[in-house]
């Protein structure tokens, strides 16, 4: 269920530096892996020249602030944090980062419920396959975390806080406000979770970060019909180079005919075979989720429980099997105790 890209040797090695963290990718713009996702570093040295886009894992904090300083001066501090939504995986480490920078965080409208204590998420999907990372999907924290009055909704016309060079797209599905980052001059696109470059739900291709396009991690996807609208306009931008929320950047024709192909047979590429949201979303509005479907049998829950109740079955055979006989060949004998000894031994 994805797209195949060509090797790294296609992509323009001037933007993609393997061996430089943060990693440059574009003109003012790199970025950082924590653990399993990426951050964004935009903008131009010097103290609140920059932006930030998300905020990792959690314990990424100082990871993140070392390579802030190191690509914008020590101290340099930004002058905003921009989300493309606020799972746990990209806010991690946006409390103590806000709070070290005095930066206000910026989202979408629509996202703002889960960032100020009112919503949790719709419940992660284990059931929709594809690796370790969707199974275990069901322990990933959905929130709500609370940041107060720091967090802001983003501008009603588009413009991105402290970059004036770019604009925010919404690109909901993933998330009711996620959002995406695109500056046109040069058509670079920070994607978030719209779109990703390895198959998140495995935890072997996000140990090796095999670069190929994939729609949304399915395991935290609640709109399919959403999330594909968002994939066809992202796709509409003929972006130049992408960076996107779960593996390596994309550039050039690999880049955009991997887009288009995603979104024409978005279904097939992007779309779980089966799972809680495949058809019906959660339902949400500007105060949080307001209904979910039923929740679907787990494939893993079924096999386990099979698993224990055949076990526990067996066992009772077992011990029916190899129970000693009771004694049939006459009247029992009043004179002899439970287990054959004489009662007046």
């Amino acid at each position: 269920m994805s797209v195949r890209q060509r090797d790294a040797t296609d992509l323009k090695r001037a933007h993609f530096e393997p061996d430089a963290w943060p990693r440059p990718i574009a003109e003012d713009l790199a970025y950082l892996r924590t653990g399993i996702v990426n951050v964004f570093f935009a903008g131009e040295a010097g103290d609140r020249n920059w932006v930030l886009i998300d905020a990792g894992l959690a314990g990424w904090a100082d990871s993140i602030a070392d390579a802030a300083a190191d690509r914008f001066g020590e101290g340099a501090r930004p002058s905003a944090i921009i989300l493309t939504h606020g799972h746990f995986d990209h806010v991690g480490a946006l409390r103590t980062l806000a709070e070290r920078w005095d930066a206000p965080v910026y989202a979408h409208p629509l996202e703002l419920p889960y960032l100020t204590g009112r919503s949790s998420y719709p419940p992660p999907d284990p059931t929709v396959g594809g690796g370790a990372m969707a199974t275990l999907s069901w322990l990933y924290p959905r929130g709500p975390i609370d940041l107060g009055g720091r967090v802001r909704p983003l501008p009603a016309d588009g413009s991105v806080p402290g970059l004036p060079r770019w604009r925010w797209v919404h690109t909901p599905g993933h998330t009711p406000g996620h959002v995406s980052c695109f500056r046109d001059e040069d058509r670079t696109l920070v994607a978030g979770d719209a779109f990703v470059t390895t198959r998140q739900e495995s935890a072997l291709a996000v140990l090796t970060q095999r670069r190929e396009i994939h729609g949304p991690p399915m395991y935290y996807t609640s709109d399919w019909a959403a999330a594909r609208r968002s994939v066809k306009l992202l796709a509409d931008l003929e972006p130049e180079t992408a960076g996107t929320g779960h593996g390596e950047p994309l550039a050039g024709e690999p880049l955009r005919a991997g887009l288009r192909a995603l979104d024409r047979e978005f279904r097939r590429l992007a779309v779980p075979a089966h799972g809680r949201y495949v058809s019906s979303p959660a339902i949400s509005d500007a105060h949080g989720v307001v209904d979910v479907p039923p929740d679907v049998p787990h494939p893993l829950l079924r096999a386990v429980v099979g698993f224990g109740v055949g076990l526990v079955a067996g066992a009772a055979l077992h011990r029916l099997a190899t129970r000693p006989r009771t004694h049939t060949g006459g009247p029992a004998d009043p004179a002899r105790g439970p287990k054959g000894r004489d009662r007046h031994a």
